[in-house]
């Protein structure tokens, strides 16, 4: 039952607590990037951590990661011409070579031609998502805040009236 309500509970969170519109949009950004790229090799899971260790609001993140993880398999055809091109560079070809040599950066999967155009691309549109994204997020989330905070639901799963009950107990 728990596991069911943390996502929930995460989300409301995000909505509610005081996150500026700069970590917001940053966060929607950094989740359209972690959404194109494909999981289960080394770059996603390096990936994670580091935006894991930002200071961006990680519900919207989420978010924005699962829906592009969806999204994302229309746009493969795509991602590998952009990967084959990169990949193909003749004044790359050492560099590659000697990235592929180091330890542990083979099982980045970064010689797939998917898997570099989409996180080519992915890098290519943090800027703009956080550009588009920020006058969103200042004008609208202190209003969505104010009404969330009124929802019987999000009260409840942040808590605020069984703190109240338990405040009141006596000991």
């Amino acid at each position: 039952m728990f596991l069911i309500l943390r996502p929930l509970r995460l989300l409301f969170k995000a909505l509610v607590i005081e996150s500026t519109p700069t970590q917001m949009s940053y966060g929607l950004a950094l989740g359209v990037l972690m959404g194109v790229v494909p999981k289960g090799n080394l770059l996603a899971i390096v990936l994670g951590f580091c935006i894991a260790a930002t200071r961006v609001n990680l519900a919207i993140t989420a978010c924005a990661a699962v829906a592009l993880t969806f999204a994302s398999s229309w746009f493969d055809a795509t991602f590998d011409q952009v990967g084959a091109y990169v990949l193909n560079q003749p004044s790359l070809r050492g560099f590659w070579e000697a990235v592929y040599d180091t330890p542990m950066m083979p099982w980045t999967d970064f010689n797939n031609s998917i898997v570099m155009g989409s996180f080519v691309c992915g890098l290519l549109l943090i800027w703009p998502v956080h550009r588009l994204s920020h006058p969103v997020f200042q004008k609208y989330s202190e209003k969505l805040a104010r009404h969330v905070r009124h929802w019987w639901i999000t009260k409840i799963l942040l808590g605020a009236e069984w703190a109240d009950r338990f405040g009141t107990i006596e000991v």
